[in-house]
């Protein structure tokens, strides 16, 4: 499968406990620079991801926007939101895409 890494490292930071924010903090810079570092494969995630792996990439959705500028990824966001609106207001994830909008802008 494409996305294994992808898919590990949500895997990861789900179980991490939400009180051990060290913990916490490693694993967003580990999810960071792996959904940097191809922004077109993180594009194409986003295209099949699930609600839940989305909900937990929103927590890192501004970082990406800082290292990669992109307007496409926030596009993506946007189509993504889209597709699942329930978690996508459970977690205020339209807050973050309209942060990272304003990176990117």
């Amino acid at each position: 499968m494409q996305f294994v890494e992808f898919r590990e490292i949500i895997k990861k930071r789900a179980s991490i406990e939400d009180e051990w924010y060290t913990e916490i903090e490693k694993c967003w810079e580990e999810m960071t620079e792996l959904f940097s570092k191809d922004i077109n494969k993180t594009i194409q995630f986003l295209d099949i991801c699930t609600a839940d792996e989305f909900s937990w990439l929103s927590e890192i959705i501004e970082d990406i926007a800082k290292r990669t500028l992109s307007k496409e990824f926030v596009a993506a966001l946007r189509k993504t939101a889209d597709k699942y609106p329930e978690e996508t207001k459970e977690y205020n994830i339209v807050d973050f895409i309209e942060s990272a909008e304003c990176i990117v802008s």
